[in-house]
């Protein structure tokens, strides 16, 4: 008959470590429960490494030697904690032992190496651990130098029982007991043949287990095991409990993080890797081992992945790494985060394990000098922000002799706009600010355009630094730039840990799980006589951006977010469930604020709402009517820009509403559902929508409703990021010659003006006025184009010039005439300056909107598949001139715009929208402003005037509305039904501004 499975399974890992990796076996004899030592292993390795200082300690204890010396160390580790003093040993009358031997960081020290081959590594099976119940055992339990690190409970499918009974024992085990108690040991793993979950605090039922599993097809679980007689687990005991990996987890992963809490109570956490950081840093730091300095390394870690640990550790390990010559390969570490305040997660996790004073130092202020002084002085790690960066690439020139690994933290902020545009202050000069696209660069793409300067001004990777760039989201540039180029020419992450694998592993929430769409349908009509004409591309933009900017539709949209948030969501997390509403500009995020806060007050809701949007904007481009007053954000809730983030956390702020902030990086996990307002396509989409997938311990699920996006056009790029990522094929370097023959075709400038300008631009003595000069043929043939033609030429070449940044990294050849093209024309396009289009605003005035619907289109999951996303390299060149935007009549452009927005409207969304702009014009009425002071007038003189002037509201609408004009002066009773509505909102409303 055979073993009992789970005995053999337990068998089978005590025999894999005995053998494979040198553990001795013990037994629970050898235990002692109130000292929670095997003091006979422990003293063994004392007396081995370090037999002068136990001879001094035992001529100062005298025959009581063991028992005094053990009575200091479990005091000590009462007090301390046994990390910190395993690692920094223990003192006992003026005797010092080190309890561990770590690997050193070069092998100069034979001495020192040779007692970390002497550690000890011993195993024992059901060991009795309780010093109440002495028949109560733990299947298994790793001990270094006799004192234990590692427990195990184990379980076998086939007696019935998985990983989840043995997580369910731990919780049911008494953490009062020495080895369960907080930090005695490092980890408690549950496996059985398939799983592995782990947790470092043991509290009864509400203990939090983590999985601890390879991951298998990007998703959560492990691979099957090779061959036959294996288990998918076997990677637990074979590659983590090998004696150099857990010295290595133990000296330069293991963690402790206190936190502060509700009513300043301080938490204690202690971090254990989880597999996917131990994996990602580790062969990070061996492929930088093996081949040195000058690699770049793209790491795609999802959102929920504990990036900034994994980056702690990796600075960490990268400051102390050495060559085979024993040198280091590193002078400094350099992290690039796009957090404006040091003083965060990033900076506090690497600040927080132990350091010698001075290693680690954060520039925040004086930048340039301080970062000069930290690189000159070797200081090991060195933070930075992204408006310290260019500082750091000028130190990097100047000291070519020395050596830096660049680690770029998620290239993403929850401050995006303000980041972007004052990086680009800092990069680039204002000509070109303010002639740029209009729309917003992330972060990623200013790391992206700032690797191509360094690049290109070296003409090569830079052979003594290496970059190391972390993200969720890698655009095609990123993955060309960092990424790994595979054999059929694709380019891949050197690490992956997969949105798929985060969610299904329940480290983030699936923000697809809900999600409604709306559709909305609309009509407008010409209110003047002539039939001007406009361009047509851009009028159809005005008037659609003129519909859901309406103070109607705004109205309705906001009712439609209040009904959801007041049945759906306010409930939710607990009652404290917070809802984001994502706007599609500046003035829509005050539009929609100013009505939230009319609606909420109208419903009296117990709640208040946050507005966040960047500078000024100005109050004629909010309201109609000009009030006088401009908006900020502060201006709006009150206090200082900063602290937005920090005050939605509070509980009376339930709804935040945004435009172009915090829609990437911003953590706030309460963070329960999105209303969508704004066109998202893209990394953005992932991006915004990824605002939701904050776990909370109430938060089982997340809502989006989503009045613009189509569910297809969304699932396209989150099915790009959910497993991995990969660019399809490099991208071709002959397009350069593409873009220099499109330009050519102008006929602006000729191969002389080139040449007279690089003759004098790569010449020692180069004259600054000669090369203004020698552009000025080229500026004056420019000038006389088409307006048309001006733009699109500058466009061109402003696309070739960030095309060269890129593509002369990887063209296998240096083009001398290619580079004085690309010099000359980087020079060129700063002084072209085009006058933008006036936008025909006033078309706005000639038009209103007679039917207005929002109808949902769409509910329920989005799914997404296995497959790989795949991205295509940069863009071809487009077609060598833009095609001219034609004039229309503006009755056809409101006739194609009908067609394609309209729908069979009821009588209800006709007259829907003629009475709001009815009622909306008594609000604005001065007679009725006044008369509505209840310091002055009571509500039965409202009433009069409102009667006088209401009846020469209904006879305008004989121009505006016939069948509603005939519908109130035919039906008596639907007449006096109007009348009564309109007269109790318009003084509601009048009332309550006051």
């Amino acid at each position: 008959m055979s073993k009992p499975y789970e005995y053999k399974f337990e068998e089978d890992i005590e025999l894999s470590l005995i053998h494979n990796n040198k553990y001795i076996k013990r037994t629970s004899s050898n235990y002692d429960p109130e000292l929670c030592l095997d003091s006979d292993m422990l003293f063994d390795f004392i007396r081995t490494t370090q037999p002068e200082e136990w001879i001094k300690l035992k001529s100062r204890h005298g025959a009581d030697v063991k028992e005094k010396f053990l009575d200091r160390l479990t005091k000590d580790f009462k007090k301390r904690g046994a990390l910190k003093v395993l690692r920094t040993g223990v003192k006992d009358v003026g005797c010092h032992f080190d309890l561990i031997y770590f690997k050193p960081e070069n092998g100069l020290n034979v001495e020192h190496q040779d007692k970390y081959r002497v550690n000890i590594f011993s195993v024992v099976r059901q060991l009795h651990y309780s010093t109440k119940t002495p028949e109560k055992s733990i299947d298994m339990v790793l001990f270094i130098n006799g004192m234990p690190i590692i427990t195990t409970e184990l379980k076998s499918p086939l007696n019935g029982q998985n990983v989840e009974h043995a997580i369910d024992q731990y919780k049911d085990r008494d953490s009062n007991e020495p080895l369960l108690s907080f930090g005695r040991c490092f980890a408690h793993f549950a496996v059985d043949p398939r799983l592995v979950f782990m947790t470092t605090k043991l509290k009864g039922v509400s203990t939090e287990f983590l999985p601890f599993n390879k991951g298998y097809q990007y998703g959560a679980g492990n691979p099957p095991a090779y061959g036959e007689d294996n288990y998918d687990t076997a990677y637990l005991w074979e590659e983590i409990w090998k004696k150099d990996m857990l010295l290595d987890i133990m000296q330069n992963f293991l963690q402790i993080v206190s936190k502060k809490g509700k009513n300043e109570a301080i938490s204690t956490q202690l971090i254990f890797p989880r597999y996917h950081q131990l994996d990602a840093v580790n062969l990070l730091v061996e492929n930088t081992r093996i081949n040195g300095a000058g690699r770049k390394y793209l790491i795609e870690h999802s959102a929920g992945s504990g990036k900034s640990y994994t980056i702690s550790r990796l600075c960490d390990k990268l400051s102390g790494l050495h060559d085979e010559n024993n040198k280091h390969i590193f002078d400094s570490i350099i992290v690039i985060t796009d957090r404006r305040v040091l003083d965060d997660q990033l900076s506090r996790t690497i600040l927080g394990h132990e350091h010698v004073k001075g290693t680690i130092v954060s520039i925040e202020t004086d930048k340039a000098k301080n970062l000069a002084k930290a690189i000159e002085s070797n200081v090991k790690v060195i933070i930075v922000t992204l408006q310290t960066f260019p500082f750091a690439i000028e130190s990097f020139h100047k000291t070519p002799g020395k050596r830096f690994a660049v680690v770029i933290d998620e290239a993403h902020s929850s401050q995006t706009g303000d980041t972007a545009r004052d990086l680009r202050r800092v990069l680039v000069t204002e000509d070109s600010i303010e002639y740029e696209d209009e729309q917003v660069k992330d972060v990623e793409d200013i790391i992206n355009e700032k690797m191509e300067e360094i690049t290109t001004d070296l003409k090569l990777q830079p052979k003594n630094i290496s970059f190391y760039a972390f993200t969720a989201t890698p655009k095609n540039k990123t993955l060309e730039m960092f990424g790994e180029m595979q054999p059929d020419g694709t380019f891949e992450p050197f690490h992956l840990y997969s949105m798929k694998q985060a969610i299904e592993e329940g480290f983030i929430l699936d923000v697809l799980q809900n999600y409604i769409t709306y559709t909305t349908y609309f009509e407008l009509m010409k209110k003047i006589e002539d039939d001007p004409k406009y361009k047509k591309t851009i009028a159809a933009s005005l008037l659609k951006s003129y519909v859901g900017s309406s103070e109607y539709a705004i109205r309705k949209k906001t009712e439609l977010m209040l009904d959801h948030f007041g049945t759906g969501t306010k409930d939710r997390i607990g009652g404290r469930a917070k809802a984001m509403v994502v706007t599609s500009s500046r003035a829509n995020a005050i539009r929609y604020e100013l009505e939230f806060k009319t609606q909420i007050k109208e419903r009296e809701y117990p709640f208040e709402v946050l507005v966040a949007f960047s500078g000024t904007v100005k109050g004629e481009d909010v309201r109609k009517v000009y009030t006088g007053k401009d908006f900020t954000e502060s201006g709006e809730n009150g206090f200082p820009e900063k602290n937005t983030a920090e005050e939605f956390k509070a509980d009376k702020y339930r709804i935040l509403i945004v435009a172009n902030k915090f829609q990437t990086g911003f953590d706030q996990p309460l963070l329960h559902t999105m209303y969508v307002d704004k066109k998202l396509g893209g990394v953005e989409a992932v991006q915004t929508l990824s605002r939701l997938n904050r776990r909370h311990p109430e938060k089982s699920d997340t809502m989006v409703l989503d009045l613009v996006n189509d569910a297809e056009k969304i699932r396209e790029p989150f099915q790009r990021y959910y497993v991995k990522t990969i660019l399809t094929e490099p991208t071709d370097p002959n397009k350069l010659y593409d873009y220099e023959n499109q330009l050519k075709d102008f006929a602006v400038f000729d191969d002389s003006d080139i040449n007279k300008f690089a003759a004098e631009y790569f010449s020692k003595k180069g004259n600054q006025a000669v090369l203004y000069t020698s552009l000025r043929p080229a500026i004056e043939r420019w000038s006389r184009l088409e307006d048309d033609e001006k733009r699109d030429f500058k466009k061109r070449m402003e696309t070739f010039v960030r095309q060269y940044a890129f593509l002369s990294q990887i063209i296998p050849f240096f083009d001398e005439e290619l580079e004085k093209f690309y010099q000359y024309s980087k020079y060129l396009v700063k002084e072209l300056h085009v006058d933008l289009d006036r936008l025909p605003t006033e078309i706005t005035e000639k038009v209103n909107m007679s039917s207005f619907r929002i109808q949902e289109t769409s509910k329920g999951s989005i799914l997404l598949t296995n497959d790989d996303g795949r991205l295509r390299p940069v863009p071809e060149p487009g077609a060598t001139r833009s095609i001219e935007d034609e004039l229309t009549p503006l009755s056809e452009i409101i006739k194609e715009i009908n067609e394609h927005f309209g729908t069979n409207f009821t009588e209800n969304d006709k007259v829907g929208q003629a009475l709001d702009d009815l009622q909306k014009g008594l609000i604005e009425n001065p007679r009725l402003i006044a008369a509505a002071n209840p310091a002055v007038n009571k509500k039965d003189d409202f009433d009069l005037v409102f009667k006088e002037i209401v009846l020469d509201e209904f006879n305008e609408l004989i121009d505006v509305n016939i069948d509603l004009y005939s519908k109130i002066k035919d039906d008596a009773d639907f007449g006096r039904m109007v009348k009564e509505m309109l007269l109790n909102n318009v003084y509601k409303r009048l009332v309550s501004k006051d």
